[in-house]
């Protein structure tokens, strides 16, 4: 057969990268694990073609080529990916559909002619055999989570590594927390599932040998859920390749902010070659932290957790969340507050939503205060319920968030305090790149000469250069996200979106 998989395209979102991207001429910041690695399990003799939409166009020829269709989206990629099944109908062809959209919302597709949800290690395997008979299903689900040492390694070969700016690699799924409003737990459970070192080790094996030399994030949603494991055998056995390889990739991950308080993890992961660390901050304000059950985040010191993780060699990128019901008005200048004292860079602001199958969207929905699905985007303005708090204040003080981290003097004025913490780590050996030149020569032309907030650039480099001298690389990679955020942000519309769909 010959398959096509498509990964539809994503908005116009902070997590694009879209803006940054364009400074070291990639089109996407990490390719589609998921379907890369469906792609392992298919048949040997199947012809196959991926067509990732945010690196290159769909065609119509591709399509025609295809026996089959196969689709995997987040929720944020609704509209591309419905698009997408309309142009394969057109030309007759049968749409296979699987990935987070279509798991939580499999009743918004009557359309699709195959729905393979969950966790495709189970399902994927049981659609190929009824396809084999002639004899497929329209939807398959399992509640059992698969073994992860059978899952292939990812078909790398379908992808132009040079397109993104990131690999991706999965070391386990799940997480042993309970936070209300996070769907992880229903889509993968609690107890974390993990990979064997021999995998993980085959995994960055294959990368290296395919020829790459730069990030890979590992996409698990808690990498520290199994410390004991993490610990005992999969971080030496990475230390140990890395060495032997002479550290050819930097690893970034998401960690819960109790790595903190573990002193052989934090320096294991350093050692490891991690380098940055996305963690749930959430909100400064306790009583929200006890309503949302994120109880990790609870009696601890937030701002000396994240500068102690600075401080070993980690930049910690951080996701905050406004609109719970404990939240007040004063909870807006709360969170400015702590996001520029933190040095949190990449701080992710996003209203409260209650996604499918969570203990939110349930306790919500027997409140009667649910009003549709959510966006998935992140800077959309909008939440799927009613919150406790009017809903033209609440947006209202989340723009006020937005507008004053990523302005240019406060955004630079973090920068200054996240240059004083942050250290470099002591091995950091990764091979040099051409597009670090042309990331800082297009620096100087768009931020320091073009853009009318030059002086904020001028100043972050001087300041750098006298202070942290070594941090020079850090500041400008810092500057560049920075524009990223201010364009997204400026092409949002300024009405109040929340209001307008509470009155739907």
């Amino acid at each position: 057969m010959n398959i096509l998989l498509v990964y539809p395209q994503y908005p116009e979102t902070f997590w694009s990268f879209k803006h940054a991207l364009k400074f070291i001429s990639k089109r996407a910041s990490i390719p589609p694990l998921g379907l890369l690695t469906i792609a392992s399990m298919m048949p040997k003799n199947w012809s196959q073609k991926l067509v990732d939409m945010n690196v290159e166009s769909l065609k119509d020829r591709d399509i025609q080529w295809a026996d089959l269709v196969l689709i995997s989206a987040m929720v944020v990629q609704r509209t591309s990916a419905e698009k997408v099944i309309d142009r394969a109908h057109a030309f007759g062809k049968k749409v296979v559909a699987g990935g987070p959209l279509f798991t939580e919302e499999p009743d918004h597709f009557p359309q699709i002619d195959h729905l393979v949800l969950d966790e495709g290690e189970i399902t994927f395997p049981q659609f190929l055999n009824d396809l084999a008979k002639g004899t497929p299903k329209r939807i398959y689900r399992s509640m059992e989570h698969p073994d992860l040492t059978q899952t292939p390694v990812p078909k790398w070969e379908l992808i132009n590594l040079n397109k993104y700016a990131t690999m991706a690699l999965q070391y386990s799924r799940g997480c042993p927390y309970n936070c209300e409003f996070c769907d992880i737990v229903v889509l993968y459970g609690h107890r974390p599932r993990t990979k064997s070192k021999e995998q993980i080790l085959n995994e960055l094996e294959q990368l290296y040998k395919a020829g790459w030399r730069d990030a890979i994030f590992f996409v698990d949603d808690n990498f520290i859920g199994n410390k004991k494991k993490l610990k005992a055998e999969i971080l030496p056995a990475i230390i140990d390749w890395m060495k032997k390889k002479k550290y050819p990739f930097y690893l970034n991950t998401e960690v819960s902010i109790n790595l903190a308080k573990d002193d052989e993890l934090l320096n294991q992961m350093v050692d490891a070659g991690f380098r940055k660390v996305f963690i749930g901050i959430e909100t400064p304000n306790e009583e929200s932290l006890k309503e949302s059950k994120k109880l990790q985040n609870t009696n601890i010191d937030l701002i000396s957790s994240i500068r102690k993780i600075q401080a070993v060699g980690m930049e910690v990128q951080g996701g905050f969340i406004v609109g719970f019901d404990q939240d007040t008005p004063s909870i807006f200048e709360t969170q400015i507050r702590f996001i520029q004292n933190s040095g949190i860079m990449t701080a992710m602001v996003g209203l409260l939503n209650a996604p499918r199958g969570t203990r939110l969207y349930n306790r919500l929905k027997s409140e009667k205060r649910l009003l549709g699905d959510i966006s998935g985007d992140n800077v959309d303005f909008s939440t799927n319920f009613i919150p406790k708090m009017n809903p033209k204040k609440l947006l209202e003080g989340y723009r006020h968030i937005l507008e004053t981290i990523y302005s240019p003097s406060e955004y630079y004025k973090r920068l200054k305090v996240y240059l004083s913490h942050y250290n470099l780590p002591k091995i950091n050996h990764v091979s040099f790149h051409f597009f670090y030149v042309e990331a800082l020569l297009k620096s100087i032309w768009v931020l320091g000469i073009r853009c009318k907030f030059r002086r904020y650039y001028w100043k972050i480099l001087a300041w750098s250069l006298i202070k942290r001298p070594k941090l020079i690389s850090v500041a400008i990679t810092q500057a560049i996200y920075g524009y990223h955020f201010r364009k997204i942000l400026e092409n949002y519309p300024r009405n109040l979106a929340l209001e307008s769909r509470h009155a739907e």
